[in-house]
């Protein structure tokens, strides 16, 4: 029998062996009897039943020692895997403690409406003074008004639709040469360079109507026609749009290059605003290249305000962090104790966890456990788990003052840095050792391979036995089926013979001459 050093197993496979090779040679006692009484007047054997008893006698216990060996080896690869996915919880939630993100998450408030913002990685705490003096737009035109005569057939030609420096390609023609068919030809293009085509009805006729879907002063407009034939409009639809100047309103101004007019409904403009004095402009409403990992969103109720932004470090995110941590660190202590517990008042056999006395849980343990009870020197501050009020419990566990954390995380930014620094700060010397435990020839790993591998040979050991197992069973079939006749032969002949010459209270037929 192979062995595992480290692990106490809930049940020995030689007392499981034991008791096995006794309940085996109870039952053999019984054939024996069964034997004796065919031997003595019966006229046959429960052959079958002998048959198992002997063999029984004979491997049972082999068999129940590595059946048990087997369901130990089972249970402690099983525990293992349980122990290695609490660790893996650990460490993935350790990251934001040793990676940098901790505390560079930030708020972002601002004071009035219309002005929102978030702020990301690359913050930097500070207040502004936000005035906008406008929102970026998104162009829109309205052309002349066509009679109906006109909008149902304009003439053919090519129209080149831009907007910005994108543009796409209509050929018109007899087939699609009214307005309606225009504006379908222009939203269906694969091309469409990012504006959308409606026909409105007016009451002095039909006008076409086209938006850009792209905010900002560059992104505008234009519609230049060429190779006309049979012109009966299509000309009109001819327009050029200019950028306005940015250093006054940045709004957009257009031409028409027929006889019937376009009017400009909404002029493309950039968003345009000062930043603690400083002029800035953003072609989206959304702006995110003014302040590094801020992003602010315009909107129109902030045109014409001043307002304040602040950038502050995100505390709660940091106490959320923290907490999730602590908890993740519980899970792990929790999941050691019941892998390892005992129970003295449970079954025989049954009392100890399946790692129980286990060296590699307990240099698991006792790593964790002295990470998280030292304290860190970084950058000249020295600081504990225990001054941002988080204590080590007696069971291993850690209990948080939530409002201490908090107080800490606000007051003390430098412990909670120099705590959690990504050198040899709590989380990066957990998430190094659980690295190391885990890792391929780790601790985790060489336990697992040699659990493996004794299953392995116990398998090629149980499939020996049974193969020996049933060729004991072939031979001892055969000689009791043989034994059984011989028996059954005797039999008869000592009934002929008692027939013959008579028994100890009567005479045979020889002595009577019959």
């Amino acid at each position: 029998m192979s062995t595992i050093s480290g692990a106490t197993p809930s049940l020995s496979s030689s007392a499981a062996a034991a008791a096995a090779e006794a309940s085996a040679q109870s039952a053999l006692q019984e054939a024996g009897q069964s034997l004796i009484g065919g031997s003595t007047g019966n006229t046959s054997l429960d052959v079958q039943s002998i048959v198992t008893a002997v063999v029984n006698s004979k491997v049972a216990g082999q068999t129940a020692a590595l059946t048990t060996e087997a369901a130990n080896d089972n249970t402690q690869i099983s525990a293992i895997g349980t122990l290695s996915a609490s660790l893996s919880s650990l460490q993935v939630g350790l990251a934001p403690l040793f990676n940098g993100t901790l505390q560079s998450t930030f708020t972002a408030t601002a004071s009035g409406s219309g002005l929102t913002a978030s702020a990301a990685t690359g913050a930097v705490a500070g207040s502004y003074s936000v005035d906008v003096t406008q929102i970026a737009q998104a162009q829109s035109l309205s052309s002349g008004a066509f009679t109906t005569a006109q909008s149902s057939s304009l003439g053919t030609g090519n129209l080149t639709i831009s907007v910005g420096s994108k543009s796409m390609q209509l050929a018109v023609t007899s087939t699609n040469d009214t307005l309606s068919d225009i504006a379908s030809a222009i939203n269906s293009s694969s091309s469409n360079p990012g504006l959308s085509a409606t026909v409105v009805n007016g009451s002095d006729g039909q006008h076409l109507v086209l938006s850009s879907t792209t905010t900002g002063a560059a992104n505008t407009i234009t519609v230049n026609v060429s190779n006309l034939a049979d012109d009966n409009g299509l000309s009109s639809l001819g327009v050029t749009s200019a950028q306005g100047a940015t250093t006054t309103s940045g709004a957009s101004t257009i031409a028409s290059a027929g006889s019937i007019a376009w009017s400009q409904s909404t002029a493309a403009q950039d968003a345009q605003f000062t930043l603690n004095g400083t002029s800035a402009s953003s072609a989206s409403n959304t702006v995110t290249t003014v302040l590094t990992g801020v992003t602010m969103n315009l909107s129109a109720a902030a045109v014409g305000t001043t307002q304040s932004l602040t950038i502050a470090p995100d505390t709660s995110t940091q106490v959320n962090d923290i907490e999730t941590f602590v908890s993740d660190y519980n899970a792990v202590v929790s999941t050691m104790s019941s892998l390892s517990s005992f129970n003295s008042s449970a079954a025989a056999g049954s009392q100890g966890g399946p790692l129980l006395g286990d060296s590699m849980l307990n240099t698991i343990q006792s790593t964790l456990g002295n990470i998280v009870s030292g304290s860190v020197s970084n950058s000249g501050v020295t600081a504990t788990l225990s001054s941002l009020g988080i204590s080590l419990e007696s069971n291993g566990q850690l209990s948080v003052d939530s409002s201490a954390l908090a107080s800490a995380v606000q007051s003390n930014p430098s412990q909670v840095a120099a705590l959690f620094n990504s050198t040899n700060g709590v989380a990066a010397q957990l998430n190094t050792s659980i690295s190391a435990f885990t890792k391929t020839g780790g601790i985790v790993d060489i336990r697992t391979d040699k659990l493996t591998s004794d299953l392995q040979t116990v398998t090629t050991r149980s499939n020996a036995l049974s193969t020996y197992t049933q060729q004991l069973t072939s031979q001892y079939h055969a000689k009791f089926t043989a034994l059984n006749s011989l028996m059954a032969t005797t039999n008869n002949n000592s009934q002929y013979l008692t027939q013959l010459f008579g028994g100890a209270k009567s005479a045979g037929a020889m002595a009577t001459n019959k």
